[in-house]
């Protein structure tokens, strides 16, 4: 076993059309690379989880509870479990990196 993980390896899966993910995970946390594509959307969801994120690339509209923000490279989210959100790009595409907490199982793969 390696503490070590690749993303440039590591296979993408599609959350939907234009995001895809590179998740990696431990026993109580999950690591989400999420690529969005210039003018696509996550749309408004909820989960259990409690997530948090920095953009990493581009730029991103996100909205959570209500609250909406552009965020660019360094600005950071804390999302608690339950609450709606979504996350949409422009013309440019955008990169982001979420942590989960508990582990999402769906994300496992």
């Amino acid at each position: 076993m390696s503490y070590f993980k690749d993303a440039a390896s590591r296979e993408s899966k599609e959350l939907i059309k234009g995001a895809r993910t590179q998740t990696f995970w431990g026993a109580n946390m999950l690591l989400s690379l999420v690529s969005i594509d210039a003018n696509s959307e996550v749309p408004n969801h909820t989960h259990p989880h409690e997530q948090a994120g920095i953009v990493v690339e581009g730029e991103l509209e996100m909205g959570i509870g209500g609250e909406v923000k552009i965020l660019k490279p360094g600005d950071m989210y804390i999302i608690p479990g339950n609450i709606e959100h979504y996350a949409k790009c422009g013309d440019t595409p955008a990169k982001a990196l979420d942590v989960f907490s508990p582990v999402r199982e769906e994300f496992q793969y």
